[in-house]
């Protein structure tokens, strides 16, 4: 595995010579998608009772993302590690103003601000799905609902930012960014090409969650059944009511 931490910036001559080359390995790659589909779908099915268990199901999805990004920023690939894209304020500072300016810097990886942005959306999606699990679980009052709430509304509100700052940057940058995370290349200096695309982490990541949707899938009840008890229950209470 390319044990390489920095991700520098292009000067002017670095990129006369650049060209697209594998950047973005295959777990980071399986890991985003899903993330953009647990966490829409996970939102979409908030506010109904009829999908709680796809809500459900979607956000402890989300909790082990979450949990295998975590890892993966650590013994993952060069540019999918933390320690290549995640800079201090003052580099985070200069790289905003040049982008004010019209001319940021241009990063292989991540750049200061997309890196500020993706911590932003762990620590919300850890935050989310821990007060969900409470409330889900009835182990704390309405205030965890409520963090809930307020946690998943803040993560949209940051899903906005990072996908403005793509725009932008893939306007600036005359890139495809989206293009980039969906084949993993971009443009950019040979050497700085990741060796391997880790094509099996990716597929046993993408199992592992098809196979927890498939046994949640198994262990929800029968549409009929769930009628048929509602219907007893609203029976009982009915009789209980005449009885008194």
């Amino acid at each position: 595995m390319n044990t390489t931490s920095a991700s520098r910036a292009d000067s002017a001559t670095q990129n006369t010579a650049a060209a697209k080359v594998l950047v973005w390995d295959a777990p980071v790659r399986v890991f985003h998608w899903l993330m953009v589909l647990s966490f829409a779908g996970a939102y979409l099915t908030a506010e109904s009772e009829r999908w709680r268990l796809a809500h459900v199901t979607l956000g402890y999805t989300m909790a082990a993302l979450v949990l295998f990004r975590l890892v993966w920023g650590l013994i993952g690939t060069r540019h999918a590690r933390f320690a290549s894209f995640v800079r201090g304020p003052a580099t985070v500072k200069r790289y905003l103003a040049a982008l004010l300016r019209g001319k940021p810097e241009h990063y292989t990886g991540h750049n200061p601000a997309g890196a500020l942005a993706i911590i932003a959306l762990l620590g919300a999606a850890l935050i989310v799905t821990a007060a969900g699990w409470a409330t889900y679980n009835e182990l704390g009052g309405e205030w965890l609902e409520e963090l809930h709430e307020a946690a998943a509304n803040a993560m949209l509100a940051l899903v906005g930012v990072h996908v403005g700052g793509v725009v932008v940057s893939s306007l600036l940058h005359k890139e495809n960014l989206v293009g980039a995370m969906i084949s993993g290349r971009k443009k950019t200096r040979p050497g700085d090409a990741i060796k391997r695309a880790w094509r099996g982490v990716a597929a046993l990541l993408l199992a592992g969650v098809l196979g927890f949707w498939w046994w949640q899938w198994q262990q929800a009840p029968a549409a009929g059944n769930a009628d048929q008890t509602a219907t007893q229950v609203q029976r009982h209470a009915s009789n209980t009511t005449k009885d008194a």
